[in-house]
């Protein structure tokens, strides 16, 4: 027993360790680099509870006297301390976001948002939440699984979330786009933590599956994503929603195909078959995106993103086709028709650099007569909102808080 706690002891430190350290040239151990800071980082206090917890066990057995479990008490209370700064970091979000809200949208933006509304704006966390990451089910909340958007099965259906309330003038709409690397991923797996809070608040949100590589190349990705907002503009009344605002988000993949979907409004390569559909969108929300399929400004040359884009998603190389890497960069399509936006990275991120985001939201900031807000969280690494933490519940309440903003300001002009 006193080796086994030595063992989780050292692992327990090294996961702390990946959570704290930026270190993102770790070649072909960044996938598990990043699921080490991935779960340490965001499930930090509840480290702490089971490790502690796991101690005091010992302690009352009476095994702590062996010297490899008083090694192993040593490595624990540094991984104790490193828990406690990540908690810390991660309780700091509402700052970090808020400011970013402010800069973005102007230091009085709550004030645009209807009085109505405010009451349903949330500056606090329940620990009751982020103690159970994983517990998403709201009381009120209705889905509809299952339903097609296009004609490639599985890959083309949807899930709408909405309130058992209706809402005056219907709900306002966000479209969730899964991550995976344009290989993976179910539209059941990312965004719940947001959906689940919106949809108590009077939003309808729909989450999507697409084609995904090495079965399907690029454009087939976002010419889904198209699909399913002309599916939604045609069909979501039905379902209480306004065919009228649609915001869209999504993390990694997502977070490239939210971004480019929102920047190619009604733009035909994307739209074969159905060019008059209207696609536009009306806010977006990004999270860790894919940006720029070129690296134009060299970021991340040591650990390229090149092979893998030509081998399996674009199936072509960036030489054989420059205008397809081209058109499927959401940077080249910045312009002055951006709607507004709210782009959010971790300054840990492994799999996708934050400098990305960076170059990104300069060149929005520089192009869009909309709104831009950024917000850079530190320590968050890639995928931090899959579930419940503390830094997810900030970040669904600072998103919220947009969305809401967006709404009210599209409402006023309409």
């Amino acid at each position: 027993m006193a080796g086994f706690y030595f063992f989780l002891a050292i692992v327990s430190v090294m996961f702390t360790w990946a959570a704290i350290v930026q270190a993102r040239r770790v070649y072909w151990l960044a996938p598990l680099y990043f699921l080490a800071a991935w779960l340490a980082g965001e499930l930090a206090l509840i480290h702490l509870i089971w490790q502690i917890g796991l101690t005091a066990l010992l302690a009352f057995s009476g095994l702590l006297g062996e010297p490899l479990a008083q090694i192993g008490l040593g490595l624990f209370a540094l991984s104790w301390l490193g828990l406690v700064y990540l908690h810390v970091q991660a309780m700091d979000s509402p700052r970090v976001l808020g400011l970013a809200l402010r800069r973005g949208l102007g230091e009085g933006y709550r004030n645009e948002i209807p009085t109505e509304r405010h009451k349903l704006l949330e500056d606090g966390i329940s620990a009751g939440s982020w103690l159970k990451p994983f517990a998403m089910k709201r009381r009120g909340v209705r889905v509809h699984s299952h339903l097609a958007y296009g004609d490639a099965g599985d890959r083309n259906r949807l899930d709408i979330y909405h309130s058992d309330q209706p809402r005056e003038g219907g709900f306002p709409v966000l479209l969730q786009v899964h991550g995976g690397g344009w290989m993976i991923g179910e539209k059941e797996q990312q965004a719940l933590p947001l959906m689940y809070h919106l949809a108590e608040r009077g939003w309808i949100c729909v989450a999507i599956n697409y084609r995904l590589s090495p079965k399907a190349a690029f454009p087939a990705h976002i010419v889904d994503v198209k699909k399913a907002i002309a599916w939604i503009r045609e069909n979501i009344a039905e379902y209480g929603g306004n065919p009228d605002y649609i915001a869209i988000t999504g993390g990694s993949a997502g977070g490239h195909l939210s971004s480019l979907a929102a920047l190619t409004p009604n733009y035909a390569p994307f739209q074969p078959d159905f060019e008059d559909a209207d696609t536009s969108i009306q806010a977006a929300v990004p999270f860790y995106g894919v940006y720029d399929f070129l690296d134009r400004d060299g970021i991340r040359p040591e650990m390229s993103m090149e092979k893998i884009l030509a081998d399996k998603v674009l199936q072509v190389s960036r030489e054989e086709n420059p205008e397809l890497w081209e058109a499927g960069s959401p940077l080249t399509h910045v312009s002055d028709n951006a709607p507004p936006m709210f782009v959010v990275h971790g300054s840990h991120d492994t799999l996708v650099w934050v400098e990305e985001a960076q170059n990104f939201v300069a060149a929005l900031e520089q192009a869009s007569k909309e709104p831009v807000a950024y917000a850079e969280l530190p320590g968050a690494q890639h995928a931090f909102e899959v579930f419940h933490s503390v830094r997810t519940d900030h970040t669904v309440h600072a998103v919220t808080e947009f969305l809401e903003w967006a709404h009210a300001r599209w409402d006023r002009a309409d």
